[in-house]
């Protein structure tokens, strides 16, 4: 599986968690990162059909980014009303994307207890994206599972660094497309009679 991570940080060089993100997941076999506020500059302008391009190389689609004002930086909506064009991603003929799989990962200032009912943030994280959800669902894609790490502008050196591996193996989870993972379980009931007996 060809992963596409796009990294969205208004100063990626700046950033602790995120930055310690990217450098690994650059690292990280069969994983392309693109740093879109380097690439887009200051007017944040994308070549359209190279961004095709590289979505179309990719079975995984990423957006990383950090949880600002309950959205994400401005750069990764400049690239998605560019890029996610009418005839590409949606409408007639939009179905260029379809059957890829598609992720978020997000790094949240405040602790994960601040976002649910009763909490200051009053919602969940899954309420929250849900405008990225149905971005994927629109264009035909898999949406998966978001990797959160809550409470990080208090976190240390260490959490972030315990935080990397984490990361990964969610992000590289072949089966983190639940359809997947229930094909995988029914098949090994089906090879085994006495277990499926004991789950009857």
């Amino acid at each position: 599986m060809k992963t596409l991570v796009l990294t969205a940080h208004p100063n990626l060089g700046k950033s602790r968690i995120n930055r310690a993100w990217f450098d690994a997941l650059s690292d990280a076999e069969t994983v392309t990162t693109r740093d879109l506020t380097a690439i887009g500059g200051e007017t944040f302008q994308f070549d359209v059909q190279a961004e095709h391009e590289l979505l179309l190389a990719h079975d995984r689609i990423v957006f990383q980014f950090p949880f600002y004002w309950y959205s994400a930086p401005p750069v990764l909506k400049a690239w998605m009303d560019q890029v996610l064009t009418y005839g590409f991603a949606y409408g007639p003929g939009g179905d260029k994307l379809a059957g890829r799989e598609f992720l978020l990962l997000v790094s949240t200032g405040g602790p994960a207890d601040s976002y649910h009912a009763g909490g200051y943030n009053n919602f969940s994280m899954a309420e929250f994206l849900k405008p990225y959800q149905q971005t994927a669902l629109l264009a035909g894609m898999t949406y998966l599972r978001p990797y959160v790490a809550h409470g990080m502008a208090v976190a240390t050196e260490a959490q972030i660094e315990a935080s990397i591996p984490d990361m990964l193996a969610h992000l590289t989870d072949p089966e983190l497309d639940p359809k997947v993972k229930q094909a995988r379980l029914l098949k090994e009931l089906e090879n085994d009679p006495a277990k499926a007996a004991a789950v009857s």
